[in-house]
């Protein structure tokens, strides 16, 4: 990728094509991957960004990979009372534009994005990429039960490759008409070693970096299984007092066990973003 600086202040759209040129595998000459695989940018560059450009970087440079590399990340945005939707299912949206705009720059920063059955059955997402440019990620939907109809939206706009992942039946995987395929996985009795032969089976597909989207339940799944290298949970200033939580995991008897991950915080507009680290 040849150079995108010159002498002049580097802006937030150009640090954000920077980003998409790590992901693409066209990375700019200023940019170096870490023996951690978290790319750094020259000091003589940084030293020109401007103010929202280096926001930007220092957000988002973190969670790029190079192509190939494998990597999940989940995300959930709560109430301050860590509440996900209300008691009647309602989301849309506890989080400001900001957090929206935020979603989306993850969603063009991975190959896959992953929801389960009820989320994709409550809020038919369209899982695309609309707020800021970049390519969309396959679509991964977990209806290990098929129980979710042909008629959704996520199965037929053909917006974007999607996967349906069901358990197996012993008959055939299918195609639908346009752009969705069947994942089959074997049924088995080990939640976590569902998620891991899950995340196996979409590496198999060439689908490396992964963002588990929703919802709570599934990225609980994910969380406690281990198969979370960094989740990011945005929190926004309201309080609902019921309704669906972000989290359900398994209960502590110690505080000592919690999960206290390394992390960092950042604003997105009235919202505070939580990037939690697992690996």
């Amino acid at each position: 990728m040849v150079s995108t600086f010159n002498t002049a202040s580097i802006s937030v759209e150009t640090a954000w094509q920077m980003l998409l040129g790590i992901v693409a595998g066209n990375s700019d000459p200023n940019l170096k991957p870490g023996p951690d695989g978290i790319w750094t940018l020259a000091a003589e560059a940084r030293s020109r960004l401007s103010a929202e450009a280096e926001q930007l970087l220092d957000l988002y440079l973190p969670l790029c990979r190079a192509p190939g590399t494998a990597w999940v990340m989940g995300q959930l945005g709560q109430s301050l009372d860590g509440r996900i939707a209300t008691s009647s299912g309602e989301s849309r949206y506890i989080n400001d534009t900001a957090g929206i705009t935020h979603l989306h720059r993850l969603r063009a920063l991975v190959d896959a994005v992953i929801v389960g059955a009820g989320t994709a059955q409550a809020d038919d997402p369209q899982l695309t990429v609309r707020a800021v440019p970049g390519s969309n990620p396959v679509r991964v939907v977990l209806d290990r039960s098929r129980c979710l109809p042909d008629s959704l939206g996520l199965f037929t706009d053909a917006a974007a490759p999607t996967v349906r992942v069901v358990h197996a039946t012993g008959t055939e995987p299918t195609e639908q008409e346009g752009r969705v395929k069947e994942l089959v996985l074997p049924m088995g009795n080990d939640q976590a070693g569902a998620e891991a032969d899950l995340i196996a089976a979409l590496q198999g597909l060439g689908l490396h970096r992964i963002l588990v989207e929703g919802g709570g339940l599934t990225v609980s799944r994910f969380l406690e299984a281990g198969q979370l290298d960094r989740l990011h949970l945005i929190v926004a200033p309201v309080i609902l007092g019921s309704g669906r939580p972000a989290f359900t995991l398994a209960p502590l008897d110690q505080l000592d066990d919690a999960l206290r991950p390394d992390f960092r915080r950042f604003e997105l507009g009235p919202d505070t973003l939580f990037d939690l680290s697992f690996d």
